[in-house]
């Protein structure tokens, strides 16, 4: 399928670059567009850009023989039978270019910023969005000067709307975000601390952030946690009133009285936390309320779900749509194999380990109710940072709050030490085998507990989970 409007010739006077080739295929609308030489298909462009361990230049002879339309090039292709766009930088061009298509499209984008939390709130809006409208969403995390763009370049005619994540770390690069990705609706999660190295305050984080609204549309709008200290204040943005979310109660004023918080547009009372299996709220809108079951754990959910709330309301969604998208939304990555057993929730995640999923893990675990315990093996294959990347492990279960870390292996013997180095209050255990482990963890279980079992998949971790479901027939 070709790309409306994205002729060469019109992708050619969008970088200003030069196209050497011949006159009927500078008419020729491409498929697509990549700087991944692998993802190149028929009749796509091919953005070369150089790395700092390969330069996309190299695979120009790869790209045209899997039938690229044609190819940008910081330099002369001397001899080059097919077309090709000479530019001064392919990294400026291919913001070019996504500003040029992006400009062709009537379909509502939505971009989301914030310290902390782009990616799920991503993933929730797109998930009520997807109950009325085809939608194209940022995969992963593709928020940067190159991600963006390229997650622009994806959207094909039957898509109706397109919900964009957008990342920075210093001033001026939200404005060229914004300049290619032009947002209907702004939704911004939190003002946090990330990013002080080049923004040095949170004041700096809240101006950089801001610039999202530079192209913002005269009738767009902005959904902010109103939560916030530094979002409540921004009363009014280029004359657009902001919608504000977050949770509803009192709080005390200076003479101690109870007083109303500021008042949320949308927001969030009734909540009933069921753990791993997560939670259920009111969500008060000025449509009016929605009881809802957000299907994923942790407290930040229901800010998810109040921003998705407000992003379906502004595209003309029903309730009962919004409702249905909230209940049909679901971790990144797909959910995590849950078993109950007994009265205990076992997290059967044993099949391979490396730190980053471990972390995850570790995440999910610390929304369990009651006591959480962690049963940890060896990691493989890691190198020669092998220890200090156990020990990190267990430093970051303690950091946590995990109440309970059952450990076993030989390099899982730095897990329990990073566990009780980092704190005297979590409660290690550690074991050579496997097998002395899993007697004293059948002993040490109760109802109520919620289990986290993982390892890479020579530990044979199984046999614990098989060991826990036993104890529970019994």
């Amino acid at each position: 399928m070709s790309m409306e409007h994205m002729t060469l010739e019109n992708i050619a006077a969008a970088c200003r670059g030069t196209y050497f080739g011949g006159e009927q295929e500078k008419q020729r609308e491409i498929c697509g567009a990549s700087t991944d030489s692998r993802q190149v298909g028929e009749g796509f462009l091919f953005i070369p850009i150089k790395g700092a361990r390969a330069d996309g230049h190299d695979f120009i002879p790869d790209v045209f023989a899997k039938g690229a339309a044609a190819v940008l090039s910081e330099k002369k292709l001397e001899g080059c039978q097919n077309p090709y766009i000479l530019v001064e930088s392919s990294a400026q061009a291919l913001k070019d270019i996504a500003e040029f298509y992006r400009s062709q499209l009537s379909l509502p984008v939505v971009g989301i910023t914030g310290s902390v939390g782009k990616t799920s709130t991503k993933e929730m809006v797109a998930s009520v969005l997807s109950q009325k409208y085809q939608v194209l969403k940022t995969a992963g995390n593709f928020n940067n000067e190159i991600g963006l763009p390229l997650t622009l370049l994806r959207i094909q005619k039957e898509h109706e709307a397109a919900v964009v994540e957008m990342g920075i770390s210093d001033f001026g690069e939200m404005h060229r975000l914004a300049k290619m990705a032009r947002p209907d609706i702004c939704v911004v999660t939190n003002i946090g601390i990330c990013h002080l190295e080049n923004l040095k305050t949170r004041d700096g984080i809240l101006k950089a952030k801001s610039e999202m609204f530079d192209y913002l549309k005269p009738e767009g709008r902005i959904i902010l946690n109103g939560e916030d200290d530094k979002l409540s204040a921004l009363t009014e943005v280029k004359g657009v009133r902001p919608v504000f979310y977050g949770f509803g109660g009192a709080e005390q004023d200076g003479d101690g009285r109870m007083a109303p918080k500021v008042q949320q547009d949308i927001y969030a009372d009734g909540i009933k936390n069921h753990g791993l299996k997560g939670i259920d709220a009111d969500i008060h809108t000025p449509a009016g309320t929605i009881s809802v079951h957000i299907p994923i754990p942790g407290q930040h959910n229901i800010y998810n779900a109040m921003a998705a709330a407000g992003v379906g309301l502004a595209l003309g969604m029903e309730l009962e749509e919004i409702k249905a998208g909230i209940e049909a939304a679901e971790t990144i990555g797909g959910r995590t194999n849950l078993i109950e057993t007994a009265g205990i929730l076992v997290i059967d995640d044993c099949y391979n380990a490396n730190p980053v999923s471990m972390r995850a893990s570790l995440d999910v675990l610390s929304n369990g109710l009651a006591r959480t315990v962690a049963v940890l093996g060896d990691m493989g294959e890691l190198g020669e940072r092998e220890k200090q990347l156990h020990y990190e492990v267990g430093a970051y279960a303690a950091e946590k709050q995990i109440d309970t870390l059952f450990c076993a292996g030989t390099l899982a013997e730095e897990i329990a030490r990073g566990a009780r180095e980092a704190n005297d209050w979590c409660e290690v255990f550690y074991f050579p085998t496997r097998e002395e482990m899993t007697s004293q963890l059948l002993e040490y279980l109760q109802e109520g507990d919620t289990v986290l079992v993982k390892a890479s998949h020579f530990m044979d971790y199984p046999k614990v989970v098989e060991a826990i479901k036993e104890k529970g027939k019994m």
